[in-house]
């Protein structure tokens, strides 16, 4: 059930609300609230105090009505205080894309900027009202000058200088507690085909997406501009019951790592067939390598991956042949027959290789399949491998 909102922000609302329609001229006034449903008055009245008009009328309407009315002023001026109320309460109830993920989507950008096709100022400016933002310096000026805004900080302090680190410069933006929509707004533009080159844009939607799926949100293929991929942020779509699964017990093996991996070609299985095929082979490949590496085997670094599960199906007594049993030899050649198989069909139909003019396309459904795959033989392998470690005492069992 959605949260109600407080009596503040509903008076807050309130509030800019009639200021944005104050800021109308007063013969005006009585119009526009006309227009918006509210009670109508004289122009006198408006005359007196085009605020107070305003308020009169807003005083009794309930919150539901009250942001449907700030969403129609939204739509005739720019006015990002308004826009921040009105997000503040509509989000109630809703999961947040909370301030540790924020920090963690920053640190993605490391100590460069934030796009390669736009400065910093440009970008924060489509999305912010810096030239009406104080700036946060408090520089002294002269006073037949107008003050100076968080723009000329900007433009100080990031394009000029770049002495302004990047966290502290979103920091003064309102970054890290501003609306969940507003942080969407930021992401797509961050990702958007005018701000980045088609590389840079593909190596941050992965890198974004790791860390938005922890609040259950991530930036989806959305449309395309002049054959250029645009995404919006979303909430994350209900994965299959298996997905939840694996990924905490890749968490659990290496978060950085196998887990990013595993995050990446799930993210990639309806917006990027190919690359998802791709990864899933890749996956598989970083699992066997780091647990023939923990098991002190030795492998070569360019093996294909049947060699490398081979390799490692004999460490961990997987193979066929290590087992009596009709049924363990079946299911466990299936196994075998399954890896194999990931790795001819990333050849076949991933984006490992060039395509040719003939090629079959891989479509979201065979992604799906080969990284569900992927996901369940890495668990798999995992857990013997953690098994088998239990089983010699090197992990301890958990307290009973």
């Amino acid at each position: 059930m959605k949260a109600a909102p407080s009596p503040d922000q509903l008076q807050n609302l309130r509030s800019l609300i009639a200021d944005t329609i104050a800021g109308h001229k007063a013969y005006d006034v009585p119009g526009v609230c006309n227009r918006l449903g509210l009670a109508a008055g004289t122009s006198e009245e408006a005359f007196n105090s085009k605020f107070k008009y305003a308020s009169r009328r807003l005083a009794e309407i309930p919150a539901k009505r009250l942001t449907e009315i700030g969403r129609e002023l939204l739509e005739e001026t720019r006015d990002y205080g308004l826009s921040e109320a009105i997000a503040a309460i509509e989000e109630l109830g809703s999961p947040p894309i909370t301030e540790l993920t924020r920090k963690r989507l920053v640190a993605v950008f490391g100590s460069g900027t934030l796009a390669t096709e736009m400065s910093d100022y440009d970008l924060v400016s489509r999305l912010w009202p810096i030239d009406k933002m104080e700036s946060i310096f408090g520089d002294s000026h002269d006073p037949w000058f107008p003050p100076p805004t968080l723009a000329d900080d900007i433009q100080r302090h990031r394009v000029a200088s770049q002495s302004w680190k990047l966290p502290d410069f979103l920091a003064a933006l309102g970054f890290f507690n501003c609306s969940r929509a507003q942080v969407a707004r930021f992401l797509n533009l961050v990702v958007h085909p005018l701000s980045q080159t088609s590389a840079r844009q593909k190596q941050l939607v992965d890198e974004f997406n790791i860390h938005l799926r922890h609040d259950d949100y991530h930036l989806a293929e959305a449309g395309r501009m002049s054959g250029s991929l645009v995404y919006e942020v979303r909430p994350l779509p209900a994965g299959a019951p298996a997905d939840e699964s694996i990924s905490a017990v890749l968490a659990a093996f290496n978060p950085d790592i196998i887990h990013s991996r595993w995050q990446m070609a799930m993210d990639r299985r309806t917006s990027d067939p190919a690359g998802a095929i791709t990864l899933a082979r890749t996956l598989l490949e970083d699992v066997c390598k780091w647990i023939l590496h923990e098991a002190g085997e030795t492998y070569d670094e360019t093996a294909e991956l049947p060699v490398l599960y081979r390799l490692l199906s004999k460490r961990l007594k997987l193979a066929p042949d290590d087992h009596s049993e009709e049924v363990f030899k079946k299911i466990l050649g299936s196994c075998q027959n399954i890896v194999e198989s990931i790795g001819a069909l990333r050849n076949k139909l991933s984006d490992a290789h060039s395509p040719g003019p003939k090629r079959a396309r891989p479509l979201p459904r065979h992604a799906e399949l080969a990284v569900n795959l992927s996901g369940t033989m890495a668990t798999f392998l995992v857990s013997t491998w953690q098994a088998r470690q239990k089983g010699a005492g090197v992990i301890p069992e958990p307290a009973s």
